[in-house]
């Protein structure tokens, strides 16, 4: 008997993977993703597709709330390409993908991760190169999601990127290229599978998962990076602007200059979250450093450290906890 094809939704949000170079502009959106979409022969032959644009902007114009929105849209309701609401739920649907722009799409992908209730395959994909580049990598990357998103053991693995045949978890990959197709790694993990000729294959299984299931979020959080040097300037511009939150990227383990310490101090007697992870692209960060600014020190004032996760990803979940909770306990136990 013939084998039933799966049902898949494709979001298109934007990014390159949904632009072209121009002459006079250089590389900027168009609208011919959504009709390409539509018309990809080889897609249909993966799975049953249906495609809804969320949006058609730039990565860099994305925000956390836009991110929040999306989240939403797939747990609550799937509008229809044609435009007409139809009340489909995700039920609906076997899973879905998700084509992004590449500068903002590890921070979607765990807020995606963190928020989102189904257990179906959600799948994000992008391009490194527009439209009508040589060699443009966006279609391959669209045939590797849908291929993820219809396998069978692809359920209950959270929010997965595929970029370039491979399978990243959205906790762990990052982008670490300006330009290349092999842009997406997972340092001191690795991917988790790869998209094959015949088969999608895992490899390895998914021992860290989070959820924050929460109503809504709070971006009122700020992201420092620690250099040599640096004062507190910019912790005390956070505390006169009202932030929610400050996630701090430290040194090595989570270690930090002393002229940084009296504004952390004060940020955390004003009910300000402080959390520090390390700018190190793989580690933890610990409370091993006893000296001023070291990280068993600021344990001590009561900031959190925030293990392996790196600072846009740490201000992301550290938004969504700021939604569910206004308890730092409650807080740092996620953490």
């Amino acid at each position: 008997m013939p084998t039933t094809k799966k049902r898949i939704l494709v979001i298109t949000t934007g990014g390159t993977i949904a632009m072209k170079y121009e002459k006079d502009t250089g590389v900027v959106p168009c609208n011919e993703l959504m009709e390409f979409l539509k018309s990809f022969s080889q897609l249909s032959e993966v799975a049953d597709i249906d495609v809804y644009e969320f949006s058609n902007i730039p990565s860099p114009h994305m925000t956390p709330e836009m991110m929040f929105n999306l989240a939403k849209y797939l747990d609550d309701i799937i509008e229809s390409s044609n435009g007409d609401t139809q009340s489909l739920q995700i039920s609906d649907y076997d899973g879905a993908v998700i084509t992004h722009g590449t500068d903002t799409l590890e921070e979607t992908a765990f807020l995606l991760d963190l928020v989102l209730t189904t257990r179906k395959p959600v799948v994000l994909t992008a391009a490194m190169r527009s439209g009508n580049d040589i060699g443009l990598d966006g279609p391959r990357n669209i045939i590797g999601a849908v291929r993820v998103a219809a396998h069978a053991n692809s359920i209950d693995k959270g929010v997965l990127v595929v970029m370039n045949d491979e399978i990243h978890t959205a906790r762990d990959v990052l982008k670490a290229d300006t330009g290349r197709v092999n842009s997406f790694e997972s340092p001191g993990y690795g991917a988790i599978g790869y998209v094959d000729t015949d088969d999608v294959i895992y490899h390895r299984q998914i021992l860290v998962r989070e959820n924050v299931w929460t109503d809504k979020i709070n971006s009122n959080v700020d992201l420092i990076k620690a250099t040599s040097g640096i004062d507190d300037r910019y912790i005390r511009s956070s505390i006169e602007n009202g932030a929610a939150g400050i996630v701090i990227e430290a040194f090595g383990k989570g270690n930090l200059p002393p002229n940084m310490i009296p504004s952390i101090q004060k940020a955390i007697s004003l009910n300000i979250v402080v959390v520090v992870v390390s700018r190190v692209n793989t580690g933890r960060v610990l409370p091993e450093y006893g000296y001023l600014g070291g990280g068993k020190d600021l344990e001590n004032y009561g900031v959190i450290l925030g293990g392996d996760l790196k600072g846009p990803k740490a201000r992301i979940k550290l938004m969504c906890l700021l939604g569910k909770y206004d308890d730092v306990d409650k807080i740092k136990k996620f953490f």
